[in-house]
């Protein structure tokens, strides 16, 4: 019987078939017994086992309940599917569509969630020209962003709170075109009836809590995480130690940032002035 050898330093798609596998032969079932646990066809697994097909996430959680292994499998399939991205985030973006509150402070450039698409093919394709990710890679951040946005228009919705540097508003991306079309995406997202929008102006100064981007997700259990990001890492935190002192410094930046109607105004104005 031929056996393919995997390597599963050579992608996470490898790596994530090479647990598959080394999890079936601990428990000494064949591919026939596993795939029938799981309800995929032997063949189906095979292909997956020797890193011919990408797993799915039904896969991957229907492994984790069938091995007992937690969210391990999970974890190797988002290595999958965005590969591209920094560690930690994955695990957050499943979270946060099943959030009820949405708090996001971003510097420097819009958030994911009030992206256009232009805009963020835009940043996507800076990123490949840097050579930081692929152009495949590119593609799945921009594909990403789209199936975040979807979480916004859920039933029920998530109230979403969005507080942007000034930055974000005043750093052009791409073409006048580009930056017209996106701070019209953040006029229209201020008039949802789910959503608050707040500018932090550069006034504020020392009285700015964070300097780094920051969400925090209440879920319906109205339990805590935040996503904090530095240039290398994310950082997934679901301790309230440490998750509820972020929750009162982002209090105090939306008692100091504009009101809804004065960021609104600032984006407006900004808007005329883009050639």
């Amino acid at each position: 019987m031929n056996r393919k050898q995997l390597d599963p330093d050579s992608s996470p798609q490898a790596a994530f078939g090479a647990r598959l596998r080394s999890a079936r032969e601990e428990r000494g079932w064949t591919q026939e017994e596993l795939a029938k646990r799981l309800g995929y066809s032997s063949t189906h697994l095979s292909s997956v086992e020797t890193g011919r097909k990408p797993p799915t996430l039904r896969l991957a959680r229907s492994s984790d309940e069938v091995f007992g292994t937690g969210d391990q499998f999970v974890r190797a399939y988002y290595k999958v599917r965005n590969g591209g991205l920094l560690e930690g985030f994955p695990q957050f973006v499943e979270r946060e569509a099943e959030a009820a509150e949405i708090r996001l402070y971003e510097v420097g450039v819009v958030p994911g969630l009030l992206q256009t698409e232009e805009y963020a093919t835009e940043l996507a394709r800076g990123f490949v020209r840097r050579g930081a990710i692929t152009s495949k890679q590119a593609d799945e951040r921009v594909a990403l962003i789209a199936e975040r946005q979807a979480a916004l228009v859920r039933t029920p919705a998530p109230l979403v709170f969005a507080a942007l540097d000034e930055s974000c508003l005043r750093r052009p991306v791409g073409a006048p075109a580009v930056m017209r079309a996106q701070l019209d995406r953040l006029l229209e997202f201020a008039e949802l009836p789910n959503t608050m929008l707040q500018v932090a102006p550069f006034s504020m100064g020392a009285h700015r809590p964070f300097d780094l981007p920051l969400y925090i997700l209440t879920l319906h259990d109205r339990s805590l995480l935040s996503y904090a990001e530095s240039a290398q890492r994310g950082q997934l935190e679901r301790d309230n130690v440490f998750v509820v002192p972020l929750l009162t410094a982002y209090h105090q930046l939306q008692a100091e940032a504009l009101s809804q109607a004065e960021s609104v105004a600032m984006i407006s104005e900004l808007r005329k002035g883009i050639p």
